[in-house]
């Protein structure tokens, strides 16, 4: 039985630590810190913002940051930590106006989200015209290949042969290790491109972030394949009338 946000909150913050797990510290956190960075936003919401880690580093480089999450637990150790505002919510239903910020960020959270489409509807409907949607999630292939019945086999050699299953099939998958116990989704690539170019954003950026520390001996795994993703999305000016 997955046991939800609330019940693995603990557990969550004794696993992540100060630093996160690898794909963060690893992986991620130095190329999104360098978008947020460069677009030069004052004001940033971090959807999915959990305890408050990343919104702590954006704080050091951004005015005003403001970080939301649904677990209570993870925001009390946010709001004890600080380095931003911290608000209780949902990211299918924002509770801010039209408009508010010039970049929101989603960092590892669209898969912890049962209806992603109303959520980056709302992240969209968030920012400021000329806005930047930035956005690191698990490769699609990652997340089918997280089965019960296949999923990643260690062959005798030392080699690991993934079993990727229902690709094309949105769908949740139970995410349980070191005490946490979570549903998260699988979607493939082509439905956060068909949602987000269908919010009439525009893509900026692409990646499939490497390792920093290639040597590291999660990073020489993690490079064999892209294991994460990086978007970067911009919603338009309005038009001006004649």
């Amino acid at each position: 039985m997955v046991l939800g946000w609330d019940q693995s909150a603990e557990a969550w913050l004794t696993v992540m630590g100060s630093t996160g797990d690898f794909s963060r510290f690893g992986v991620l956190d130095a190329p999104m810190l360098k978008r947020v960075v460069s677009s030069g936003a004052q004001t940033v919401l971090d959807v999915g913002c959990g305890e408050g880690r990343f919104c702590r580093i954006m704080s050091e480089h951004v005015p005003l940051v403001t970080g939301l999450d649904p677990t209570r637990k993870l925001l009390d150790q946010a709001r004890l930590l600080g380095g931003a505002t911290y608000v209780e919510g949902h990211a299918e239903a924002l509770p801010f106006d039209d408009g508010s910020f010039h970049c929101v960020v989603s960092y590892l959270s669209l898969i912890d989200i049962p209806d992603a489409k109303a959520a980056l509807g709302e992240m969209s409907r968030v920012l400021k015209p000329g806005g930047r949607l930035l956005i690191a999630n698990l490769a699609s292939w990652n997340t089918a290949s997280q089965t019960r019945d296949g999923g990643w086999d260690r062959l005798d050699d030392g080699a690991v042969r993934i079993t990727v299953d229902r690709y094309l099939e949105e769908h949740a998958f139970p995410a349980e290790w070191d005490g946490i116990s979570i549903e998260n989704w699988h979607r493939p690539l082509s439905f956060y491109m068909q949602a987000l170019l269908g919010l009439g954003l525009e893509l900026r950026f692409f990646d499939e972030p490497a390792a920093v520390d290639p040597a590291h001996p999660y990073g020489s795994k993690m490079n064999k394949a892209p294991y994460l993703i990086m978007m970067e999305w911009q919603k338009p000016q309005p038009e001006e009338t004649a």
